[in-house]
């Protein structure tokens, strides 16, 4: 018999104590940031019917995309890619007994089937902060302001970092720091993004990327049939976000 490889699943990590130890680091920052703007925490299975993902994004997507399989009663399940469908079908469930707005937060577990590569795994863990049932620019200017104070609160500086903004007059949102610019070819590249779009972008050579990004999608519910809701989010990986912190020497860890 040959010997079992003792490495995890192509894609995945392991967290031994020093890695969740930074993981939770995270974690407990990007939660205190949520919740002082008033957000709450929920949460939800990662198995989800595959048939809301492919009423978003088409099977073709699906298929290559995601880890998808028949479950023993022959349906098809996915392990979820992205947490917005998921909020979609919660919020839908709930309609008529919600009430607006609601500022929601979640750190999800998410699945993608794709080459694992610096910043970009098969599996990670994702900041998702939405404001639900605001129609007017205050959404888009809060969201905003909260991505910008969980950056403060890691001890970025303002020239490590950028907020790119597009589809919106960038002169709203000046007050919220002076990293802010104007990015006309700046395009999100989910389908269901409405009006404003915007991204956190590191400013430094060596990590060059985009490391959170978000805006406005109020046709959320649509795929569930129900009135729509103005929404405005984002989200923010783990992996890219660690790579921000140890690209300009940031703490990992409570001192």
């Amino acid at each position: 018999m040959s010997k079992l490889d003792t490495g995890p699943y192509k894609g995945v990590r392991d967290f031994y104590p020093e890695d969740m130890a930074i993981q939770n680091y995270i974690f407990d920052k990007w939660r205190k940031v949520s919740e002082n703007f008033g957000y709450v925490e929920y949460s939800a299975s990662p198995l989800e019917p595959t048939e809301i993902y492919t009423e978003k994004s088409g099977n073709e997507i699906v298929n290559e995309q995601t880890f998808t399989f028949l479950d023993r009663g022959d349906r098809s399940v996915t392990l979820r890619p992205e947490m917005t469908p998921t909020l979609a079908r919660m919020i839908a469930a709930r309609r008529k007994n919600l009430k607006f707005p609601l500022r929601w937060y979640s750190i999800p577990n998410l699945f993608r089937y794709e080459r694992p590569q610096r910043g970009r795994k098969r599996e990670h863990w994702q900041l998702n902060c939405d404001i639900l049932g605001i129609a007017g620019i205050e959404a888009e200017k809060e969201i905003v302001s909260l991505t910008y104070k969980i950056m403060k609160e890691f001890g970025a500086k303002d020239e490590d970092f950028e907020i790119r903004i597009n589809n919106a007059d960038i002169d709203i949102f000046k007050e919220i720091g002076p990293n802010l610019v104007f990015d006309s070819s700046l395009a999100r590249g989910q389908t269901y993004y409405t009006g404003m779009v915007f991204e956190i972008f590191d400013t430094n050579k060596e990590n060059a990327r985009s490391i959170a990004g978000g805006g406005r999608y109020d046709d959320l519910l649509e795929i569930f049939d129900v009135e729509p809701i103005p929404t405005v989010g984002f989200g923010m990986g783990d992996i890219t976000f660690r790579d921000f912190l140890e690209t300009h020497g940031l703490p990992l860890c409570v001192k």
